[in-house]
């Protein structure tokens, strides 16, 4: 015989789950932390989102506001951030916990979010991107773009670069990290080689709302090239080699008897 499910029967079996869910991820004689003088705070951050944008579910760890992994919900692996931390992306020890995260969200898009319609704002704020190097600028030296995105709720977006209006291939992938405040950040990098003349420019599609807001790069304070360096360089000892060519002749013309009338 059917039952008919009561109102709310989805919001007390999200409650029982939240109340079991920080004993799944205990872990068995784990010390207690102990505050000690001296010694300074960390935060490492694990964090999942589902929504009905892309991507659906996300999960990323953070260590004191650094993004260290995003999660690969279709490969069922880590996709570390920098590629120091490939070995320990490799690590399944948190499997089941990984598991229980996407269940719990297809739970909460399912059972809670037709009855939330309407009453959470669908995005907060414009996200905000800027453009730097990823090392001191250098004219003929491989360097990295840097497209930071900031005030992004929720975090659906895509992120593409152009050079002088033209589009180019090569970027990374979109890095998203959650911060304080119930926000998301998200990075992209591209690889170049910089020019005195460049334009670079990373447009970003929020797409729950169609807003494309475009951060723009040009070289300033750019440190010397070797071209420029050996250049000067060579000026310099031109003119050093000037300067006592005509230290010399001054000197032997300065040798010279003076004739009397």
């Amino acid at each position: 015989m059917d039952h008919e499910q009561k109102p709310g029967a989805g919001l007390l079996h999200l409650l029982q789950l939240l109340w079991l869910l920080p004993h799944s991820w205990a872990v068995p004689g784990a010390p207690a932390l102990v505050s000690r003088d001296g010694l300074q705070n960390h935060t490492f951050r694990h964090t999942v989102f589902c929504q009905d944008g892309n991507p659906s579910i996300g999960l990323y760890e953070s260590y004191d506001e650094d993004q260290l992994y995003s999660y690969d919900f279709s490969q069922n692996t880590r996709v570390p951030r920098l590629p120091d931390f490939a070995d320990w992306a490799q690590e399944q020890g948190d499997a089941l916990a990984i598991s229980f995260d996407r269940e719990f969200c297809e739970m909460l898009m399912q059972n809670i979010s037709p009855v939330l319609e309407g009453q959470i704002p669908v995005s907060r704020g414009l996200p905000v991107p800027e453009v730097f190097t990823l090392k001191p600028l250098e004219f003929g030296k491989p360097n990295t773009l840097v497209c930071f995105i900031s005030n992004l709720f929720p975090p659906t977006l895509t992120v593409t670069w152009q050079r002088h209006f033209v589009p180019v291939e090569g970027a990374s992938p979109t890095y998203i990290s959650a911060v304080d405040g119930l926000t998301f950040q998200a990075f992209s990098y591209l690889n170049f080689t910089p020019e005195p003349f460049d334009l670079y420019s990373c447009v970003v599609t929020h797409e729950i709302d169609s807003y494309t807001p475009i951060a723009h790069w040009v070289p300033q304070n750019a440190l010397p090239s070797d071209l420029l360096e050996n250049v000067l360089c060579g000026l310099a000892f031109g003119l050093g080699l000037l300067g006592i060519v005509m230290g010399i002749a001054f000197f032997i013309w300065s040798q010279k008897p003076c004739s009397v009338d």
